[in-house]
Order: C-alpha cells, then sequence, then structure tokens
C-alpha cells in the first residue's frame, strides 16, 4: 500500500479536536496514512502527539513541509490575518503546493480571501476546497460539525467519505464556484450570533422582572423556540461561566462579515446589523475585557447596558 500522509494545519480551539477524530478514527495516524502536522505555537504539537503517543504523527516546522509531504492538507487558522500569514508567507501552505497537493481549508474568511486562495493553489497546480464548518469546540472535539464546502468537487467526493465524514456528521457542497461555502457559513452564523444577542436580552428581562432564570429556560425549551444553543448557553449565562467554545470576537469577526454580504446583496439587515453592534461593543468594553470569551459572554455587555437592580448588581458581583 502506498503512503499517503495527511497533513493539518493549526491545532488551535477547532483544528485540535478535528485533528483528533482523523487520528482517533483511523483516517490517519496510522504507519501507512501518518498524520503531519503544524502549528504558530509548536508546543500544541507535540502536546497533541504525546496525547496519541501510540500513533504516527509527525510535526514539521513549517506548513510548507506539511503541504509538500502530503496529498491532502487541512487548514483551520481562527482569523483571516492568522490564515493570509500562514498561507501566503515565504514557508506558508501556498510555497508548498505543486501538481497533485490538494488543501481544504475549513476556516471562516471573506469570500473573496477563499476565492483568492483558490485561484493560487489552482495556479501552481493543486486542488483547493472550500470547506468552513458551523460547530465550535464540543462538536469538533465530537465530530459532529457540518462542513459546507465549494471549489474541487473531485476532491470533496474523494474526501466525504474518508476525512469529512469522521469529523462532521453532514457534509454539504454547494458549487465548484468557491465562495458559495462561505456564503452558507456566514448566513449560519449571522443567525446564531443575532438569537444569541435576542435570548440575552430576554434572559435579562425575565432576570429583571423578578422571573426565576432557571425556570425561564425550561419555559423557553419546552416551546417551540427551543433551541440546542440555549439549552447549551443559557445555565453557563446566568452563572458566568463564559468558558471559550467559540471566542465572542470571533462570533464578532464573522457577524461583521455577513453585514457586508447582506448589504453587498441588496438584502434588509437592520435586526443582523443590530445584533452586530452590541457584539462590535462587547468586544471593545476594555472594562469587561470579554473578547476572549465565549460569545455567550454577550450577556455581560447587556447587562452592562442596563439599569436594573438585577444588572447593578450583576456588574459589581463581576
Amino acid at each position: 500500500m502506498t503512503s499517503s500522509p495527511i497533513g493539518f494545519v493549526g491545532l488551535g480551539i477547532m483544528g485540535e479536536g478535528m485533528a483528533a477524530r482523523l487520528v482517533s478514527e483511523g483516517i490517519a495516524g496510522t504507519e501507512q496514512n501518518p498524520l503531519v502536522i503544524w502549528n504558530r505555537t509548536p508546543s500544541k504539537c507535540h502536546s497533541f502527539r504525546e496525547r496519541f503517543n501510540d500513533k504516527h504523527i509527525i510535526i514539521k516546522d513549517t506548513p510548507k513541509e506539511v503541504v509538500e509531504t502530503c496529498t491532502v492538507t487541512y487548514s483551520m487558522l481562527s482569523t483571516p490575518e492568522a490564515s493570509r500569514s500562514v498561507f501566503e508567507g515565504d514557508t506558508g501552505v501556498l510555497a508548498g503546493v505543486s501538481d497533485g497537493k490538494s488543501i481544504v481549508d475549513c476556516a471562516t474568511l471573506a469570500e473573496a480571501d477563499m476565492i483568492r486562495m483558490d485561484q493560487a493553489v489552482r495556479d501552481r497546480g493543486g486542488r483547493f476546497l472550500e470547506a468552513p464548518v458551523s460547530g465550535s469546540k464540543g462538536p469538533a472535539a465530537q465530530g459532529t460539525l457540518i462542513f459546507l464546502c465549494a471549489g474541487s468537487q473531485d476532491l470533496f467526493d474523494e474526501i466525504k467519505d474518508h476525512g469529512l465524514n469522521v469529523m462532521g456528521k453532514a457534509s454539504h457542497f454547494f458549487n465548484t464556484q468557491v465562495g458559495y461555502g462561505t456564503r452558507a457559513k456566514l448566513v449560519v452564523n449571522s443567525l446564531m450570533g443575532t438569537m444569541l444577542a435576542a435570548f440575552g436580552e430576554a434572559l435579562a428581562l425575565s432576570e429583571s422582572m423578578g422571573l426565576n432564570p432557571t425556570t425561564m429556560l425550561n419555559v423557553i425549551g419546552q416551546g417551540a423556540i427551543q433551541t440546542p444553543m440555549y439549552n447549551l448557553k443559557g445555565p453557563k449565562m446566568i452563572v458566568q461561566d463564559h468558558t471559550p467554545n467559540f471566542p465572542l470576537k470571533h462570533a464578532h469577526k464573522d457577524m461583521t462579515l455577513a453585514c457586508d454580504m447582506a448589504k453587498h446583496a441588496g438584502t434588509e439587515y437592520s435586526v443582523m446589523e443590530s445584533a452586530e453592534r452590541l457584539f462590535r461593543t462587547a468586544r471593545n468594553d476594555t472594562e469587561l475585557n470579554i473578547a476572549d470569551e465565549d460569545f455567550s459572554a454577550i450577556y455581560e455587555i447587556i447587562h452592562k447596558q442596563s439599569t436594573s437592580d438585577v444588572s447593578k448588581k450583576r456588574k459589581h458581583n463581576g
């Protein structure tokens, strides 16, 4: 059997769980199919290899070396700035692309960024699949992400049931034109952010009116407006537990991109825009300092901007 190493660039909040699924499910990390990894913080690579010390995991010094070693390389970077630096640097992902190399980029970027990356990879003889994901830290670790793909259909067909299937519960292919995956992701995340902002306001109103917030969570969870996100985030929001699964600054980045997309599409987006402003205020609040907390921390800016006795007490305790 021909050895076919699989690459993974970026072992952050999402990437670590995704790479772990490739190893634990036997797609990578075997003698014939080793996992080849790189991360901006090298210690994460070493910790990852120690976690799977009985598997075949190779650490490289640069993204370029990962791509040169592997036929297919997954990339999951946290921000457009990080993605551009890692992709375009002298020893970056693109520098390693040549005929027969395939890049699967799972970050959430602007559509123009994905289009630029796709063209650059194809110009070097490679294949590119845009594959942003719906889901956060938990789903990444559990293999229940949803992949929203566009670009090379051949590449999608090759990894759909041999890679994407162990990292996610569903994979959707929207178009051979790169950009459609990003469009789908921004629609999903803009709705998610808007929903959480509205949920936070409703929960704060409940508390301010003397209603037991836990009881109200039960009420919300028993009706037509129930959603897994409310069930997951609500109890933690009440007790100010915003351990990051999806950092607020990243949620705001996606909201901003979605607003720009809606503006250019000529679509009314006043509700989304209002939520984006709230996330922007929260991200920029140096007193609260919650940009790196989970996006559920939007609840703290809602209370800070409120004048009820409950909100004043929460601000004092916070």
